[in-house]
């Protein structure tokens, strides 16, 4: 058998013959994208314009009635094969009757139509193409008898009723459009189907017939809007009486509506404009009286305006702030912890300036104490109290109330659970200003003892600074530390104190204080102006030690950039204009490089030998050594950096959740420093090394 495959005289195929060679897969050697490209709605567009013009079907040219008829018969053929398949597809019938119409056969395009309507005789665009089409063809009884049939069919389609009374006021037949909007009227539609009835009858100028109609329209829609329409009808064609009479009616019916403003605006300017402005000042108090204050504001203002052009100032007064009085008093029975109401009643009775009423709604509103005892229920609250005060100060002018508003306020608050320093300070402010200084340090020693506050104390201090009672501000120094001992800030302003007093002992020892406090709420802020002082005072032998006894506590990276910079500018700044010789100066620089080297060197040595984790703050101390060599010219020596510089290395690491599982990898930087790089050269020669006596041992085996 196996002779007989491999022989191919025999008749079998061999292997070879039957393999199936395939082209070899082209390789694409440009993958870049190409500079235009192209949709495949494009080359679809490209290909249908290079068609053939012989591809093309032939433009159909019919040169007797036989081919006519035979194209008709076709394309009838062909609509109603399309309807039998798509019947309820309305465009449908459209064309093929639009068709049967330019065919000139408008039997059969009514027929079509008719054909249609049993389809679908909802739809008012049918009726609508079908009338128009009788329309342009001056079938007029046809698109009559049409549109009676959709209007009778549809009564809710506008439109319809629309077309149908242009089609007879076209043709002149005004008394048939009359009888067509009376049929439409009927179903009382909608507000602008009477207002185009009334509309038809002005044209034609039947003033009474369109005065009916509104009777009819105000039945039918008993609307603000419907009633002022009628209202200005009238007063249009000069019947004032007619006029009044619609808006006393209207007011009858609709004195309770949401829209009752507007009706009452509408009757009031109407009667300003008849020169009747008691008349008008008669309903807006009236309206006043009846609307609801909440839908009142245009009535307000309209009113206002009204008493500007035709009333005197007080009576405008009176008028506004009596109704906004009641609003507000409405609100705050309602509510009496609303505190912006209250704020919006004062504002009120301050724009009158009635004294005694501005008092009594004052003490009516601080009445009102919050009934928990939590700040964030008094932090508007307290606010009256203020206002309070200010006012009586600053408009009133009493400042016995003043000192008393002060006085009850600091007494209703509860100091041991909450206080507020603005009141504090404002009340000895005002004892400033009343040139009462003993009455402002009583309040202030009050605040500090009942409820001190960083702003209390600052403000106390402020205000005895600038009295020059230097002694006052040291006391009250040493009550606010031992208020606040890890308060930074007041330690750092009182050595400054001392610093501006020459006292430089004692702003020395208040710094040494500081330091040794066991918790700070800023220490780096703190060692930061200690240091700034003792380099100020030119003591750079106490500044190194302070940057030493820094070190001792945090080796954190900027103390140590920080350090160098004093060693290599700062130390040296009292020999500078002096009359040393230059190769002293010049001697004196390199000591001071040598220093800052022995600082990055001593750091370096930190981060390498305690903290090797920290290999991203041990690159930037080498970067900023780096750049503070190449500041010293021709003393620096940037190779001694150069040497020490790590290999930035983009890595990746797997990502775990908190679950344990592997989310996916990230990409971050690590740096290899040299040392580093020879330890790991070493371990692989070691590997190698062993492999290799390994591999020897084994031969020998």
């Amino acid at each position: 058998m196996g002779s007989k495959e491999a022989d191919p005289s025999l008749g079998y195929l061999t292997r070879k013959d039957t393999e199936v060679k395939l082209p070899r897969p082209t390789r694409v050697k440009n993958k870049t994208p190409a500079p235009i490209q192209i949709t495949a709605e494009q080359i679809l567009r490209e290909a249908r314009e290079r068609q053939e013009a012989e591809i093309r079907p032939p433009k159909q040219k019919i040169t007797d009635s036989t081919e006519l008829a035979d194209y008709r018969l076709r394309k009838r053929k062909e609509f109603e094969d399309l309807i039998r398949r798509v019947r309820w597809n309305i465009s449908v019938w459209i064309k093929y009757a639009q068709w049967e119409e330019s065919q000139k056969d408008f039997n059969r395009a009514r027929s079509v139509w008719e054909r249609a309507l049993e389809v679908d005789y909802r739809n008012h665009t049918l009726w609508l193409k079908y009338a128009e089409v009788e329309m342009k063809n001056k079938f007029i009884n046809h698109a009559r008898n049409v549109w009676d049939r959709a209007v009778t069919l549809l009564p809710r389609v506008d439109q319809l009723w629309y077309k149908y009374i242009h089609m007879e006021e076209m043709l002149g037949n005004v008394a048939g459009a009359r009888q067509i909007f009376e049929r439409w009227m009927n179903w009382m539609p909608d507000q602008q189907g009477w207002l185009s009835y009334i509309k038809f009858e002005l044209r034609y100028n039947e003033i009474d017939r369109a005065r009916q109609i509104f009777e009819r329209f105000v039945q039918c829609h008993p609307k603000v809007s419907a009633w002022i329409r009628y209202a200005k009808f009238e007063m249009k064609n000069g019947e004032i009486g007619r006029s009044r009479n619609v808006y006393e009616r209207a007011v009858e019916k609709l004195a309770d509506d949401e829209e009752a403003e507007q009706l009452f605006v509408a009757f009031a300017e109407f009667e300003e404009r008849c020169k009747e402005s008691e008349r008008a000042r008669c309903i807006y108090k009236f309206a006043l009286d009846h609307i609801p204050k909440g839908r009142a504001e245009d009535l307000y203002r309209k009113f206002v305006g009204f008493e500007k052009q035709y009333g005197d100032k007080e009576g405008i007064e009176d008028a506004i702030v009596g109704k906004r009085r009641f609003q507000y008093e409405d609100e705050v029975r309602k509510n009496p912890l609303n505190y912006d109401t209250w704020f919006d009643y004062i504002r009120l009775e301050e724009s009158v300036g009635n004294n005694d009423r501005i008092r009594e709604v004052y003490e009516r509103a601080i009445a009102n104490v919050p009934p928990a005892e939590e700040k964030r229920y008094w932090q508007r609250y307290i606010y009256l109290w203020i206002n309070y005060a200010l006012y009586e100060e600053l408009d009133a002018g009493d400042m016995e109330r003043t000192r008393d508003v002060y006085r009850e306020c600091l007494k209703l608050i509860p100091h041991k659970k909450f206080s507020f320093a603005k009141i504090w300070l404002l009340a000895a402010q005002f004892e400033i200003r009343q040139l009462n200084l003993n009455g402002a340090r009583q309040i202030l020693g009050s605040a500090i003892g009942k409820a001190p506050k960083d702003k209390i104390f600052k403000k106390y201090i402020e205000i005895e600074l600038q009295l020059c009672n230097f002694d006052r501000c040291r006391k009250l120094y040493e009550k606010y530390l031992e208020w606040s001992p890890e308060n930074c800030y007041a330690w750092s302003k009182y050595a400054e104190l001392e610093r501006s007093l020459a006292e430089t002992d004692r702003a020395r020892a208040i710094f040494e204080l500081a330091i040794a406090q066991p918790a700070l709420d800023m220490p780096e802020l703190l060692w930061k102006a200690y240091i700034e002082f003792e380099k100020s005072e030119g003591e750079f032998k106490r500044t190194r030690e302070l940057y030493e006894r820094l070190l001792d506590r945090t080796k954190h990276l900027k103390v140590w950039i920080s350090y160098a910079k004093f060693e290599a500018f700062d130390s040296k700044e009292d020999d500078e204009g002096s009359d040393i010789p230059e190769d002293d100066v010049h001697e004196q620089k390199k000591q001071s490089i040598q220093g800052a080297r022995r600082v990055f060197e001593k750091a370096i040595k930190y981060y390498r030998m305690s903290a090797p984790e920290l290999k991203e703050e041990r690159a930037m101390l080498l970067e900023e050594w780096l750049r503070m060599e190449s500041s010293f010219g021709e003393l620096g020596d940037a190779s001694l950096v150069q040497a020490k510089l790590p290999k930035k290395l983009k890595k990746r690491r797997q990502i775990v959740s908190d679950d344990g599982l592997a989310t996916g990898y990230e990409e971050f930087y690590d740096y290899l420093f040299p040392e580093e790089a020879q330890t790991t050269n070493l371990k692989i020669l070691e590997a190698a090394y062993k492999w290799k006596k390994q591999k020897i041992s084994t031969d020998d085996e």
